[in-house]
């Protein structure tokens, strides 16, 4: 069949015509996101809702650490031995009864509660520890004392305790394991064990007698185990010498773990 040139024209525009719906009513689809999003906004804001508010990121919320009231760790005997005015408690904690190993945390007590410093590695006596030291004995006297004097053979790297600087804090021996002992009392701080305190650290003074021993301090590591003292790093020296106050009443509580806990 034949049309005329009039007749095509028509038809091409009714096809031309239904593309045009089509391509309208495909528009929706295609139109981009925001545009759509500003287009929901204008009609709410239009409709007199309000736009809706973005989501607040949400904040991870950091628990408050909970400090211990009393001391963890120790015993209600060894507690009772802790001055009720102490607030700086020096925690060394034997490995095991006979171990030469042991940690070391400065403990201070603030608004009641107490809450502890880092944990430091030490060395303690050769045959670990004692309930009553004797001299030569090689073990470390269990209890609470006091920390009250201090001193070295270098200069005081700012403690508030009263500080002896010397030369007679050097030695020339050697350790238990051979290793030098030169430079270990650099820094010293005494422990009231058998001494009298207020007095250097070289004061011989024994009020329970020359065979109970004495001259135990905290005084720099050497690699090995002590005689009877405790021994820690130059650096971790420097800075208990630093952080002790005699206004705090500073003590060490010292042993193995399972007689802490008596």
């Amino acid at each position: 069949m034949h049309l005329h040139r009039a007749s095509l024209s028509v038809a091409a525009a009714v096809v031309v015509s239904a593309l045009g719906v089509a391509a309208c009513q495909s528009t929706p689809h295609e139109t981009s996101t925001g545009t759509t999003g500003d287009a929901s906004v204008a009609a709410r804001a239009a409709a007199g809702q309000p736009a809706p508010t973005p989501a607040a990121p949400q904040v991870t919320v950091q628990p408050r650490p909970e400090f211990p009231a009393r001391l963890p760790g120790l015993g209600p005997r060894t507690l009772a031995h802790v001055p009720e005015n102490t607030r700086q408690v020096l925690l060394v904690t034997g490995a095991g009864r006979t171990s030469a190993s042991s940690t070391v945390v400065l403990w201070r007590r603030v608004d009641g509660r107490w809450r502890p410093g880092a944990v430091w590695a030490a060395h303690n006596g050769y045959r670990g520890w004692t309930d009553e030291h004797h001299a030569g004995d090689l073990r470390s006297p269990i209890g609470v004392f006091g920390l009250t004097d201090a001193g070295g053979r270098l200069a005081d790297p700012g403690t508030g305790l009263p500080y002896h600087r010397s030369g007679a804090f050097s030695t020339d021996d050697t350790g238990l394991q051979g290793e030098s002992l030169n430079g270990v009392f650099d820094y010293v701080v005494a422990i009231n064990y058998n001494r009298r305190p207020g007095t250097s650290p070289m004061d011989g003074t024994r009020p329970l007698g020359g065979n109970r021993g004495g001259g135990i301090w905290l005084h720099v590591d050497h690699g090995g185990p002590t005689h009877a003292c405790v021994s820690l790093s130059r650096a971790h020296m420097r800075q208990l010498l630093r952080a002790l106050d005699p206004a705090a009443h500073p003590v060490v509580v010292m042993g193995d773990a399972a007689s802490l806990t008596r």
